[in-house]
C-alpha cells in the first residue's frame, strides 16, 4: 500500500506529525519500534515529573514546621511512586493510541528501514518485518539515545546494571543508599533532586566549572547552593576515569580520587539515532551524527523530512513538537518555519529553573548591546507566601532597542509562567509594550512585570 506520509518513529515529533498530517485528511503510517510516545513519554519528560511531585510532597511534608505544618513518622515508599508512574506513562500512551486512530493514522510496532525507492521513483520504499510499504514522503523521527563515552569499565558496568541510563534508572524499586549521577545536566540533576529527598547520598560529578549547561550562570550557583544545603556533593570540573566495582574514579584538580556507589547514573547527554535506518540508500545527509535539516524541516532529499532529537538542533520534546508542525505545514504548502530563538528550557528541580531567550553570556557571545534587570523573587507577593526563606532570582535581558531578548527564573512555577516571558522573545516585544499587559494577581509570574518596570 502506498502513503502519502510515512513517520518513522513515534516520540513526540513522530506521533504529533501522524496526527496533525492525518487530520489534514493524509493518509498516514507510523511506525514505532518500541513504545509510542519515545523517550519522553515512557523515560524521561512525564515518569520524571511523576516521581519529582512525590518527592515535593514530601519534602514539603518533611519541612513544613516554618510553614505550622508538623507531621509524624513521615515515610516514603519508593514502590508505590514507580507504580503510579507507570500507571501514568500507560494511560498517556493509551491516550496517543487512541488520539492517532481517531485522526485515522495507522500506527504499527516494528523497526523501519529505509531500503530505497519505488521503480517509479515518486515513493519511498520502508520495510519493517517482512513488509515493504511505500510513502510519497517521509518523516524521520527517530529520536536520541544516551551518549556512551568510551570510559574503563563504563560498558561492564552497563551489562551488570551497576550503571544506569534515564531508562533504567526510573525502573529501579530500590533506592539506591550511595547514588554517583556522571553529567549535571537537566537528567543528572532531576534525577539528583529525586533521590537526594528520598533518601540516597547522592554525588555529581561534572567536568564542567558549573552545573546546568548554558543556562545563567549565576542562576545555576543559586541552585548548587540549594542542593549543597540539601547534602547533594557537587565534583565540577572532574573528569571521569574509571567505573569500578566500589564506585566512580574521577580527577579533579591533578589528583585521583574514588566515590563509592551503590548505583551509577550516566546522563552526560544524547546522540541523534541515525544509524541503520537506510539513510544511504536515499542520500539522506548527516553532520556531527545529525540529520541536516533547514527551517522547514526538509532535508536534502525532497519530500523526505526529519524532527525531533534526530536533527541534534534542540533534544526538547516542545521542541519536537513544533519541528512536527512546520515539517506538516511545509507538506500542506502552508508558510511556517522553525525560530529556535525562543525556546523555553526548564530544568524541574525544586526549585525549577526556566529560562527563554538569551542569557547574558548568550547576549555577549553575539555581540548585542544589552542591559540586565535582576530581582530577588520576594518582589512577587505570590512567592514570598509561599517560600519561607527563598532565595529565587529573575533576571530579564534587554536590547538597547528596548526589545526584551531574554528570561530567566529560579523559583517554583518557573515552568508554569516561562512562556509569557516566551511570546515577549517569541514577538520582539518592546518593555514598553510589555507594561501594558495585566498580569494576574497574586501569581508568581508578577515577577517578569515587575522586572519590566525595573527597565527605566
Amino acid at each position: 500500500m502506498r502513503y502519502d506520509l510515512i513517520v518513522i518513529g513515534g516520540g513526540p515529533a513522530g506521533y504529533l506529525a501522524s496526527e496533525r498530517a492525518a487530520h489534514a485528511k493524509l493518509n498516514v503510517l507510523c511506525i514505532e519500534k518500541n513504545n509510542v510516545g519515545g523517550v519522553c513519554l515512557n523515560e524521561g519528560c512525564v515518569p520524571t515529573k511523576t516521581l519529582l511531585y512525590s518527592a515535593k510532597l514530601y519534602d514539603g511534608a518533611k519541612h513544613g514546621a516554618k510553614y505550622g505544618i508538623m507531621a509524624q513518622d513521615i515515610c516514603f515508599d519508593h514502590k508505590t511512586v514507580v507504580a503510579r508512574k507507570n500507571k501514568v506513562i500507560k494511560l498517556l500512551t493509551g491516550g496517543i493510541k487512541s488520539t492517532l486512530k481517531l485522526n485515522g493514522a495507522t500506527l504499527i510496532s516494528g523497526e523501519a528501514t529505509i531500503v530505497g525507492k519505488t521503480d517509479d521513483d515518486c515513493a519511498f520504499k520502508v520495510q519493517c518485518a517482512e513488509e515493504i510499504y511505500e510513502g510519497e514522503r517521509l518523516l524521520i523521527a527517530t529520536g536520541s539515545s544516551p551518549a556512551i563515552p568510551p570510559i574503563t569499565g563504563l560498558k561492564d558496568g552497563l551489562e551488570s546494571g551497576f550503571v544506569v541510563t534515564n531508562r533504567e534508572i526510573l525502573a529501579l524499586t530500590e533506592v539506591p543508599e550511595k547514588l554517583v549521577v556522571i553529567g549535571g545536566g537537566v537528567i543528572g540533576l532531576e534525577m539528583a533532586s529525586y533521590f537526594n529527598s528520598v533518601g540516597s547520598n547522592v554525588t555529581v560529578i561534572e567536568m564542567l566549572d558549573h552545573i546546568a549547561g548554558e543556562n545563567d550562570k549565576k542562576l545555576t550557583a543559586v541552585l548548587q547552593k540549594n542542593y549543597e544545603k540539601k547534602g547533594v556533593i557537587f565534583k565540577l570540573g572532574a573528569k571521569v576515569t574509571a567505573v569500578k566495582e566500589a564506585g566512580v574514579e574521577y580527577e579533579l584538580g591533578g589528583e585521583t580520587a574514588t566515590i563509592p556507589a551503590d548505583k551509577v547514573l550516566l546522563s552526560i547527554g544524547r546522540r541523534a539515532n541515525t544509524t541503520g535506518i537506510g539513510f544511504e540508500t536515499i542520500g539522506v545527509a548527516t553532520e556531527r551524527g545529525a540529520v541536516v535539516t533547514d527551517a522547514h524541516m526538509r532535508t536534502n532529499v525532497k519530500n523526505v523530512y526529519a524532527a525531533g532529537d534526530v536533527n541534534g538542533k534542540s533534544m526538547l520534546a516542545h521542541t519536537a513538537y513544533r519541528e512536527a508542525e512546520v515539517a506538516v505545514n511545509d507538506m500542506l504548502g502552508i508558510d511556517d518555519e522553525m525560530n529556535y530563538g525562543s525556546v523555553p528550557s526548564v530544568i524541574y528541580t525544586n526549585p525549577e529553573l526556566a529560562s527563554v531567550g538569551l542569557t547574558q553570556d548568550g547576549a555577549t557571545a553575539k555581540g548585542i548591546d544589552f542591559k540586565t534587570v535582576e530581582l530577588p523573587m520576594r518582589y512577587s507577593g505570590r512567592y514570598l507566601a509561599e517560600n519561607e526563606g527563598g532565595d529565587g532570582i529573575c533576571r530579564l535581558i534587554v536590547g538597547s532597542d528596548g526589545r526584551i531578548l531574554g528570561v530567566q527564573a529560579l523559583c517554583n512555577y518557573a515552568s508554569e509562567f516561562i512562556i509569557a516571558a516566551g511570546i515577549m522573545v517569541e514577538t520582539g516585544m518592546t518593555v514598553e509594550q510589555a507594561k501594558k499587559l495585566i498580569f494576574p494577581h497574586p501569581t508568581v509570574g508578577e515577577i517578569i512585570r515587575e522586572a519590566i518596570f525595573q527597565c527605566d
